[in-house]
């Protein structure tokens, strides 16, 4: 295991995308976050949706995960947000150091 955790989430704005990265990276939670436009299509309150949004893949340190959820949860806009955890089985030597570097407190 290689101790790096990426948390996925999407919001409706990218002011808002902007904002969770750049709140998330100041606060050292974050190395790095990506911000992509994507469509969604979904089912809410029993009704389809289809919706611009914007995808954040923010890549963390695994102990960090708890805290950066919260920070997400706490600053997120939707009534249920997206907010995913996927643990990364490996990855190469030196991107591991640069997040852990960055994200040294």
């Amino acid at each position: 295991m290689s101790g790096l955790a990426i948390l996925v989430t999407s919001v409706d704005d990218e002011e808002q995308a902007l904002a969770l990265a750049r709140t998330a990276l100041s606060a050292r939670l974050a190395a790095c976050v990506q911000i992509m436009p994507i469509r969604s299509c979904y089912v809410w309150k029993g009704e389809m949706r289809e919706e611009t949004e914007f995808l954040l893949h923010m890549k963390a340190r695994g102990e960090d995960y708890p805290a950066l959820a919260e920070l997400v949860r706490r600053l997120h806009s939707y009534e249920t947000p997206e907010i995913l955890r996927v643990d990364v089985a490996e990855a190469s030597p030196d991107y591991l150091d640069w997040v852990m570097e960055a994200t040294r407190r």
